[in-house]
């Protein structure tokens, strides 16, 4: 038998999703039973048969996870290895950066090791439980959109023809490796910013904790920074599950970014990102220059805009 049938394509389908120590198993399982379903059907073009019996039995997603065991409710199979891997490089990359931060803060702030040690647990759990609870509540949302929108992927959708050709299947999805990097860095961003909020990492001589950015942002500017943080994400998230950039989410990739880099430029130009008091502690009597807070508003602006246009050239493709 070929190695690339629809069958075969089939079955790796299948048996790539599930426990290792049972693929071989379900991978002839699978293969006799389509093998079996076509022969009772007696068909004239075994091909159009073939077809036929791997459209009944549906998106091998789905089929994956029933041999699997797992009850995918809340966050289906289509998106769920998508979920897992990503909150398995947030949890093994960004939250040890951010522990260590918060260690190498309490050093330099002199603190004693029981309470390094304690800030460092502390920002384990706290940032780790966030992490999981804001990806767990974007991917929920997201499938219950593409569901409302329309039967999921794998149900009325799914034909054979989705199948990927077996020798395209080691290539590297280069652009969703960026997209997940992408998400993955701009969930640091809003992440390091509530943190750096809640936490008051900055501490002066005097004993006082600081902000790094100006507290006065919480007021107004700095939510419609952390809005378009997150939508960044999701839809960086939803070209992951979707495999490639639509129109749609390039438009709304610019809005996003839009959303995201007009605030932060303006309050940049304007000399409003950092707090004045930890300024003035970092600083002393040195003054930054204004062309360096002119030339980081144009800045965002650029790799913002450009980032919006690369989506749209993606989306052409």
């Amino acid at each position: 038998m070929s190695t690339n049938t629809l069958t075969e394509r089939y079955v790796h389908e299948v048996a790539r999703r599930i426990p290792a120590d049972q693929r071989d198993d379900v991978a002839d399982e699978l293969r006799a039973t389509i093998a079996d379903t076509i022969e009772a059907r007696e068909s004239s073009d075994p091909d159009a048969a073939e077809r036929e019996v791997l459209t009944e039995m549906g998106d091998p997603f789905r089929l994956a996870a029933r041999y699997a065991d797992r009850p995918l409710s809340l966050i289906g199979p289509w998106l769920y290895p998508t979920y897992i891997r990503l909150l398995t490089v947030l949890l093994s990359t960004v939250l040890p950066v951010i522990v260590v931060l918060t260690v190498v803060i309490d050093v330099l702030d002199g603190n004693d090791a029981g309470s390094v040690i304690g800030s460092g647990i502390a920002a384990l759990l706290t940032v780790g439980a966030q992490m999981i609870a804001w990806l767990t509540v974007m991917f929920a949302v997201i499938e219950r959109v593409q569901h409302r929108d329309g039967p999921a992927r794998g149900a009325d959708k799914w034909t054979p023809d989705d199948l990927p050709e077996l020798r395209d299947l080691p290539k590297p999805d280069k652009q969703g490796f960026m997209a997940g990097a992408a998400a993955i860095w701009n969930a640091f961003l809003l992440v390091l910013i509530v943190w750096q909020h809640t936490a008051e990492p900055y501490r002066t001589d005097g004993g006082d904790r600081l902000q790094v950015l100006d507290p006065g942002l919480w007021s107004g500017w700095i939510w419609p920074i952390l809005a378009g943080l997150a939508a960044l994400v999701a839809l960086e998230l939803v070209r992951v599950a979707a495999r490639g950039w639509t129109r749609p989410l390039a438009i709304g990739y610019a809005l996003a970014e839009a959303l995201f880099a007009l605030p932060l430029a303006w309050i940049l130009y304007r000399h409003e990102f950092f707090d004045p008091d930890f300024l003035a502690a970092v600083n002393g009597d040195w003054t930054t220059p204004d062309a360096f807070y002119t030339v980081a508003a144009l800045g965002v602006l650029a790799v913002s805009a450009h980032e919006a246009v690369k989506r749209f050239r993606e989306a052409r493709r």
